[in-house]
């Protein structure tokens, strides 16, 4: 395979911005970030793979066997669209108790319903 030269054209994409300040420019290099990451931020909210929920549960104070069977819990009733560590987080606050009780209680089959509805 072979590489084509690039044309040096430094001269000409520097041009609009020599007359930044330096303040100026940070503020560009920032929103250039931004809008580069903004999709993955978005694809991160919108998507989750069940590795991604065992690691969060894992670091709500379940351990990995747990965190396993709760996932898969989840996914069988289709919950895990919501987030498996946001529906515990949620049902811990309602219920004043630990993440940890809230995700053992669900693997001893208490709090379904409250995670459900």
């Amino acid at each position: 395979m072979r590489c084509v030269e690039r044309p040096d054209d430094f001269i000409s994409r520097r041009a609009p911005l020599r007359s930044m300040s330096d303040e100026e420019l940070h503020a560009y290099f920032w929103a250039l970030a931004e809008k580069i990451v903004a999709p993955l931020i978005e694809e991160a909210r919108t998507h989750t793979t069940p590795s991604i929920e065992r690691s969060i549960l894992l670091r709500m104070g379940l351990s990995s066997i747990e965190a396993k069977a709760l996932v898969d819990r989840m996914g069988e009733r289709g919950l895990l669209g919501h987030g498996a560590g946001h529906l515990v987080l949620k049902l811990a606050r309602a219920k004043g108790i630990s993440p940890r009780e809230a995700g053992i209680g669900l693997l001893a089959g208490r709090y379904w319903k409250e995670v459900s509805g």
